[in-house]
């Protein structure tokens, strides 16, 4: 099914989740980590926002694509997480456990994610603010156009350029000189 199409009216609605976990599953655990840094937290928000795609799917408005839709529930949903008090303190928490025993944090969950998408591009890019971190990801992974990124994030489109700029050039900073990677 084209991504800018809304879902056939005769599907259930069961098999509308069903179908739109196999098509954006992978991108929502993706902008959930990106977000988080933590793969059994993302996998929690990659649910949620299935779960809220399932309760709000007829309040759909076909404004923007079924992806944009979905990615927004997702970054929204990462957000919202990361306000929560006891993330805040757990994330504390974590920081205090990687200085006292350093290297020792890396799950085999977290493996598999940074050898899929490259250890040193992951890494980098990770260690970005959020505001550059999202923007390159939503560009570069997910493939979208500055348009549909600046409605994901609600953000004016020359903020959205700015950022992508900005990204990208911190990015390479990271890198030695005469070092090219892509992207």
């Amino acid at each position: 099914m084209n991504d800018d199409q809304a879902y056939d009216i005769t599907l259930s609605k069961d098999d509308i989740l069903e179908e739109a976990m196999s098509q954006y599953g992978k991108e929502v655990l993706y902008i959930a980590y990106s977000y988080v840094k933590d793969y059994s937290v993302a996998e929690d928000i990659a649910q949620e926002v299935f779960v809220r795609f399932y309760q709000r799917y007829e309040s759909f408005r076909n404004e923007s694509s079924l992806k944009t839709w979905i990615i927004r529930i997702a970054i929204n949903q990462s957000k919202d997480h990361l306000k929560k008090w006891e993330t805040r303190k757990l994330t504390f928490t974590n920081k205090l456990h990687d200085i006292i025993h350093p290297g020792k944090n890396d799950g085999p969950e977290t493996e598999i994610i940074h050898k899929e998408t490259g250890r040193e591009l992951h890494k980098n890019l990770l260690s970005l603010p959020i505001k550059y971190r999202e923007i390159l990801f939503l560009y570069y992974y997910e493939e979208l156009k500055i348009s549909e990124i600046s409605d994901c994030l609600d953000i004016n489109i020359n903020t959205a350029k700015t950022r992508l700029k900005t990204g990208k050039e911190k990015l390479q900073k990271m890198y030695p000189k005469g070092v090219h990677h892509d992207g």
